[in-house]
């Protein structure tokens, strides 16, 4: 099992050069990458060139830190085929980018909306039959995660396409600060993963749908807008200890991403007390001798 950081609240102060040594100085052995303007933006093509993409590897290695994942987020479900296209694109130097990072897995969103579900799905199969090739030519994993206001919101629905879907290197992640939209179910959606749960996203949020909705108030009123956060682990009300005793039922051996957005002002606090939280967490559900899997060139 590894433990990783996602390193966002670091992304408006540190070029994605810096990450490496801002991981290690958190306590961290493991980063995934996700979207950053100057790496793989939100819905863009990559802004990163080769050479730089070799000084990132080159500074993990150095900081003794190693690449757990790299996160795109891409309209490869659409709306339209000029988007689906040109996400497909941006897809595959994105795939090129994780393999001359000397990364194997690739985590992402479903996208797509949910009021036009079934075209979503379409365009996203489209898209997914066309980049299989590339996945399985360079031995790249795809894990795929439920997102708030993608076509796919719904944990036990996202497991069944993964099963659907019907490839081994094809998985599903679980995202705990999505756990009030994707069913409120941690335990039933990881159990039905079994295996298949490879990836979890830790970070904490409210839960939406209780005290009658009011938890947040949206103008105008009926909107159909997802609200969710990516908190400190404590700061809202997601059952860490069911998620935990869930994934050891399940036997999970894959990798705990820490990823926390929104409180840049104190992002060296909160990366370190909830790594302790979730080494504890570990320890607690899968037994205090369970060891947390080094970054190559670190001792454990």
């Amino acid at each position: 099992m590894k433990l990783a950081l996602d390193a966002q609240m670091f992304h408006r102060t540190h070029a994605v050069t810096a990450l490496p040594d801002a991981v290690a100085r958190a306590g961290y052995q493991w980063m995934e990458l996700s979207p950053k303007e100057d790496f793989i933006p939100f819905f863009q093509y990559p802004r990163v060139d080769s050479a730089t993409v070799a000084t990132v590897r080159r500074r993990a290695a150095d900081a003794g830190v190693g690449i757990s994942s790299v996160l795109p987020v891409l309209r490869w479900s659409g709306p339209s085929e000029d988007a689906r296209q040109a996400a497909v694109r941006a897809w595959r130097r994105a795939i090129q980018i994780a393999v001359d990072l000397g990364v194997d897995t690739m985590n992402t969103e479903f996208n797509g909306r949910p009021e036009g579900a079934e075209h979503a799905e379409a365009m996203f199969l489209r898209s997914f039959e066309e980049l299989a090739p590339d996945f399985e030519r360079e031995g790249v994993r795809l894990v795929l995660e439920p997102h708030p206001d993608d076509f796919i919101e719904d944990g036990h629905a996202a497991v069944d396409m993964v099963a659907g879907l019907d490839r081994d290197w094809v998985t599903f992640l679980y995202c705990t600060p999505h756990t009030f939209h994707q069913g409120n179910d941690p335990a039933g959606i990881i159990a039905r993963a079994g295996a298949r749960v490879t990836n979890v996203h830790l970070a904490d949020t409210l839960d939406h749908a209780a005290s009658g909705g009011l938890r947040y108030i949206v103008n105008p009123p009926g909107s159909t807008v997802r609200v969710h956060q990516h908190a400190p682990m404590g700061a809202g009300e997601v059952d860490f200890d069911a998620v935990f005793a869930a994934l050891a039922a399940a036997g999970f051996d894959g990798t705990l991403t820490h990823c926390v957005f929104g409180w840049e002002e104190r992002a060296t606090e909160v990366v370190t007390s909830d790594r302790d939280t979730i080494t504890a967490l570990v320890a607690k559900h899968f037994g205090s001798d369970t060891v947390l899997e080094s970054a190559p060139g670190r001792n454990p």
